[in-house]
């Protein structure tokens, strides 16, 4: 979230638009983050309706105008967002800057592409500013908490990743070969695409193997896909546990097993042992 202390100008009807606009705890802030965060839920459903047919025969010019007004809304907001900020690159970069660049541009795009207007739902995303709308910054805490705890185990589940894809790779090269064309795997990227469905225990029924081995191969898949699955969930669930336990329990020393340090303690306070 952008910090309004290295945006905010120092005076004139640019600090009166920045404080209406960027800061939730005044009277005009919090109406105008209220509106705001309805405007992007109205816009988000008309682009929902209108990808429904039905919908868009009936209604199609009303939903047309309806996001070409909430479009023209959002970039007039975008443009004094810039105009009324002290650093303009630190805005435009920032996590949110980005976010509501990308919240207008589809509907620019659908001129040159058409259909890209529906993408426009990812101003969904925008509503995230209800946490500070609604004064719910003590979830922050446990939002890096997750994102720590996902940092953590993230080589991990790349290494679980990568052998789950030479699994895959493996055993649908083994299907091809078993069952052949003739009963659907007509190549080994389709085969390894099967491999990919079952093991994640989707199941498409798209093609299935006809062959006695080629079903053996499959019941054996199926029955790994059934292990591998809870292999991240357990990842994380113990990286999650450790960044809890050195939170609120304090980091435990490895030489006396004492529990109850400081989180940035380098030294037991116990035995002395380096942390």
């Amino acid at each position: 979230m952008i910090h309004p202390k290295g945006l905010e100008p120092r005076a004139g009807w640019k600090r009166k638009i920045f404080i209406v606009i960027f800061k939730a705890d005044t009277r005009g802030g919090k109406l105008f983050d209220v509106a705001l965060i309805i405007s992007i839920l109205l816009s988000v459903v008309i682009v929902m309706m209108d990808s429904v047919s039905a919908l868009r025969q009936q209604y199609g010019g009303t939903l047309y105008s309806s996001e070409w007004f909430f479009t023209i809304l959002f970039s007039i907001e975008y443009a004094l967002r810039i105009v009324c900020v002290r650093n303009k690159r630190n805005y435009i970069f920032s996590f949110y800057g980005i976010i509501d660049l990308l919240s207008i541009a589809p509907t620019y795009l659908s001129l040159i592409l058409p259909g890209t207007q529906y993408l426009a739902v990812i101003r969904s995303i925008r509503i995230l500013r209800i946490f500070r709308v609604l004064k719910l910054v003590q979830y922050v805490d446990e939002a890096n908490l997750l994102n720590e705890a996902l940092r953590s185990s993230a080589r991990k589940i790349a290494v679980f990743l990568f052998a789950v894809l030479m699994m895959v790779t493996i055993m649908g090269s083994m299907l091809y070969v078993v069952e052949g064309a003739e009963n659907g795997f007509t190549s080994i990227p389709k085969s390894i695409y099967w491999a990919i469905v079952t093991i994640t225990t989707v199941g498409f029924g798209d093609i299935s193997p006809q062959t006695a081995l080629g079903q053996g191969l499959a019941a054996v898949i199926m029955i790994i896909g059934y292990g591998i699955i809870a292999v991240p969930t357990g990842i994380v669930t113990y990286d999650m546990s450790q960044m809890i336990k050195d939170n609120f329990d304090g980091k435990k020393c490895n030489h006396c097993g004492q529990s109850g340090h400081d989180a940035d303690a380098d030294f037991c306070k116990y035995c002395g042992a380096q942390l």
